[in-house]
Order: structure tokens, then C-alpha cells, then sequence
């Protein structure tokens, strides 16, 4: 990890050189996980393995400070997995590269796993400086948090003893978050009945690329483009303007990742064939302006392909008809917090094979009502299209507390430290601190973390000096505690 030796602080980019080392998608923690509690247990401190799979290592308090209350940090082990289009990269086997640019530390081929890398590496380090001071330390890393919040969701009552937390899961330096989005993940089912392509028909294979993507939840009002409500309109348009017959598609990579590419095998009539090319440049041309200034390389294109059975037509109109109206992106704006979106809705994934469709919407609010009215419309959306779904996954939202007596601390360190005020602020994306507060209602939670860009999509990347300011904050604030 060259591109990681040289950089400060160096205790914290130690560990994060050990996370790029070791794989870690969602689901697949164990080997990191256990070398963790390996290296906990060699440093003579405790480390529990929990019923979910979480990891929790304690540090007794530095000298002198054994009789305060002890404190909790936390952060994820897993990360999101994505690599752009001919990346040949296995993240169940090869580590991540990363490599320095202008004062940040990105992957440019894949994600870097910053999201939550950063924040396990603070974390360990807060463990390894024996110069540190502070209270009891509780180490929490959760799995599967990038998945559904497995490891939150399934954290014991009664494992922790800490009364005020510090969730590492902040992407965004200067500012301290008190509360987030909670959502639930809509699953869309239907089988089609496959006839043979008609004579006279060509096969072809339609692709939409060249997207940004990103978060879910921090990018959502960013305005990117989807490529599966894209990859949509261009069937919808076609199926309009020829006798179209739909095959297959797939669109997506994960739930809660914008789309950047998707596909389609499609059979067109041999006469309308000539025309498809010109269709197309004018849809990217149409795309392209529409998202001028934010994702403006999208590319529409399709090749020559082998296609010889499609869905039928009466399933074929019901499933785009269907996917078209889905919805996608903001539906509202918080009122009570300035520039925060308050309801979103995510078509990340989508697939058509063999007759068998599916589709997996993510949908987060800052109010339960939100979640559950927008899921209920998704429902009812595609139960008129003939599918079945399922609502799974809910997880509440973090209440924020603007009396929080840790807050007060953490504004007051930051002040003292950096000379200026932090900015206090709700988060659209989901962390788990509402899920553990509902397990451990007494504990104190604020959330902070250093600079982070392009999460959850390839060239993700975080500014190296947030870390190093990140860390001088962590320690302070351990210190006053």
C-alpha cells in the first residue's frame, strides 16, 4: 500500500491499509473480522463476537479516568462493492488499490471503501495510542451494514455499557450529524411467458453507460441520472415507434447505489432496424442535455445480439408501463431542516431473464410515515402490473436531540480546536445509530467523520487532511469526556 505508507496520521491509515488488504463486501466480514479480534486479543484487550456477527473490543480507561462514563465507538466493517465496466476486479478475493491525487486518496477503478473503512480505522487506532486519553472504551463494528443493517439490527440488548456514542459514518468534515433517514427495501417479482421472436425479426443488445452513480442517500438530490429509468424510456420509446419485443435486461449493481449502466436484448423487425441507430443518438443527445452539468457522459448504444425468445407483449406493456411510472429520486424536502431531503425513492436494481423479473426499490424517509406512504404507492404501482412484492427491511430513523449533552461537548472541542463553529445537520442517508438508540435508549450518540466523495461508486475517494483533522478531533474529544 504505497500510496497509504507515507501518509498522517499514521496509526489511522495503518489499519485502513489492513482493510484494502483484506476483502470485505457485505455478508463476507469474517476473515477481517477475525483478524481483528486476533490483533485485539494479542494487545490484551477483550474482544466479543456477538450473536449477528458484530465485532466489540474494550479498552479499560487511561490512567485516572477509570470513573467516568464509558463511551461507545462505532462504525461499519463491510463495504459497498462496485468496479466500472471492463474493471476486472473479484472483491471476495483482491484488495483494493488506492492511489493519492491532489490531496485525496481514491480507488479509480472501483470503490475505495472509505465508507466506512475511515471511520474503522479512527476507531482502532483510538485502541492501539497508548498515549490517548480517555474514558472506558467500547469498540463496536457491526456487519452488514451496507446490506439491510444486519449487524444493527441484531445487536444484543445489554452488551453495551457506554452512555454516549460517536458513530464514525459522517462523510462530510466540519460537521457534526444528530440524526438520519430511516426506509424499508421494496422487492418486485413477476414471471412472463417466453414465446419465440417472429421471423424477419433482429437481435439486439441496448446499453446505458457512462453514469456517475453514487449514494443513495447523500446523492440522491444531486439531480444524477439512473440508468434504469433511462435504459426504460429508451424501451418505451422504441415499443412506441416499432414492434418492439423485450428479451432481457439488467440494470444495477446494488440497492442502494445510483445505477450507473444497464442493458436490454431486444428484437426488432428488420425494417425498422435502420432506423434504431438515429433513434438512439437522438435519445443520448436528448439525455445529455437534460443532464448537462451532472452527468453529462451518458452514452446510448446498441449492438448486434443474439436474441431468440421474448416475454409476451401483454407482459411486456405491463412490466414498462410499470417501470416508468416507478418512482425514482426527492419526493419531498424536509421543512423543519434547510436542504435535507425528507422522502427518496431508489430503483436500483432491476432484471429480466428467462421470463422471470424482479426489481429492488430503496426507500428512506426522516419520518416513518414517509417510508411507509411511499412504499404503499410502489406497492400498489406494480400490484396493478400483475407482480408480487415484499416490503422487508425497515429500519427506524434517528431522532435527533438538539439537547444532547454530548453534542454540546463536540461543538464545544471543535471550537476550541479549529477556532470556528461546527455546522450541526440530519443526514438523508441511513446510519444505524437509530436502530442501536431503539436497543439502547439511554445512550448519547452524535456522528462525525472526515471528507468523503463518490461513495458507493468507483472513484470514491476521502481528503486525506480531514482524516488527519478527523483524528485530532476524536482524540480531544475522548480527552474532555
Amino acid at each position: 500500500m504505497t500510496a497509504i505508507a507515507h501518509l498522517h496520521p499514521a496509526l489511522v491509515w495503518k489499519h485502513f491499509a489492513t482493510l484494502c488488504e483484506i476483502p470485505r463486501p457485505s455478508k463476507q466480514e469474517t476473515a477481517l473480522r477475525r483478524h481483528m479480534a486476533d490483533w485485539a486479543e494479542a494487545r490484551g484487550l477483550a474482544a466479543t463476537i456477538d450473536s449477528a456477527g458484530n465485532l466489540l473490543i474494550r479498552k479499560a480507561a487511561s490512567r485516572g479516568r477509570g470513573d467516568r462514563l464509558g463511551v461507545v465507538l462505532q462504525a461499519h466493517l463491510d463495504m459497498v462493492c462496485q468496479a466500472n465496466s471492463g474493471t476486472v476486479h473479484d472483491f471476495t478475493r483482491d484488495p483494493i488499490r488506492p492511489v493519492e491525487r491532489d490531496g485525496w486518496l481514491t480507488a479509480p477503478d472501483t470503490t475505495l471503501g472509505a465508507d466506512n473503512g475511515i471511520g474503522v480505522a479512527l476507531a482502532l487506532a483510538a485502541l492501539e495510542d497508548e498515549t490517548l486519553e480517555h474514558p472506558p472504551l467500547e469498540v463496536l463494528l457491526t456487519v452488514d451494514e451496507e446490506a439491510g443493517m444486519g449487524g444493527a439490527r441484531g445487536l444484543p440488548p445489554g452488551l453495551l455499557t457506554g452512555r454516549k456514542m460517536l458513530n464514525l459514518d459522517t462523510e462530510e468534515w466540519g460537521e457534526f450529524y444528530l440524526g438520519c433517514a430511516g426506509g424499508c427495501d421494496v422487492a418486485v417479482i413477476r414471471h412472463c411467458r417466453t414465446e419465440a421472436v417472429p421471423e424477419g425479426y433482429d437481435g439486439y443488445r441496448l446499453r446505458v453507460h457512462g453514469l456517475r452513480g453514487g449514494h443513495s442517500g447523500v446523492d440522491i438530490h444531486l439531480g444524477r441520472g439512473n440508468a434504469n429509468k433511462l435504459l426504460i424510456r429508451v424501451l418505451r420509446r422504441l415499443e412506441k415507434n416499432t414492434n418492439l419485443r423485450l428479451a432481457a435486461m439488467s440494470g444495477g449493481t446494488a440497492r442502494n447505489a445510483l445505477p450507473r449502466e444497464a442493458w436490454a436484448d431486444i428484437a426488432l423487425p428488420g425494417r425498422d432496424a435502420a432506423g434504431l441507430a438515429s433513434l438512439l443518438a437522438d435519445l443520448q443527445a436528448l439525455f445529455r442535455a437534460e443532464l448537462a452539468g451532472v452527468d453529462e457522459a451518458v452514452a446510448v448504444e446498441a449492438v448486434p445480439a443474439t436474441v431468440s425468445a421474448a416475454i409476451s407483449l401483454g407482459d411486456q406493456s405491463a412490466l414498462l408501463a410499470a417501470l416508468h411510472a416507478a418512482p425514482h429520486g426527492v419526493r419531498r424536502m424536509s421543512a423543519d431542516f434547510q436542504n435535507v431531503v425528507e422522502t427518496s425513492d431508489n430503483l436500483g436494481l432491476l432484471s429480466l431473464s428467462d421470463g422471470d423479473f424482479s426489481a429492488s426499490l430503496m426507500v428512506r424517509s426522516l419520518r416513518s410515515s414517509g417510508t411507509e406512504m411511499l412504499a404503499d404507492e410502489i406497492v400498489s404501482l406494480f400490484t396493478l402490473a400483475g407482480c408480487r412484492i415484499t416490503v422487508s427491511g425497515e429500519y427506524p430513523g434517528w431522532t435527533p436531540n438538539p439537547h444532547s449533552a454530548l453534542l454540546a461537548l463536540c461543538q464545544d472541542v471543535y471550537a476550541r480546536e479549529f477556532g470556528a463553529d461546527a455546522n450541526v445537520q440530519v443526514i438523508h442517508a441511513g446510519l444505524e445509530c437509530g436502530i442501536i438508540g431503539a436497543k439502547y435508549p439511554e445512550i448519547d450518540t452524535v456522528s462525525f467523520g472526515p471528507t468523503i466523495r463518490g461513495a458507493h461508486a468507483p472513484g470514491e475517494r476521502v481528503e486525506i487532511a480531514s482524516v488527519d483533522r478527523s483524528w485530532r478531533l476524536l482524540k480531544a474529544i475522548l480527552a474532555e469526556i
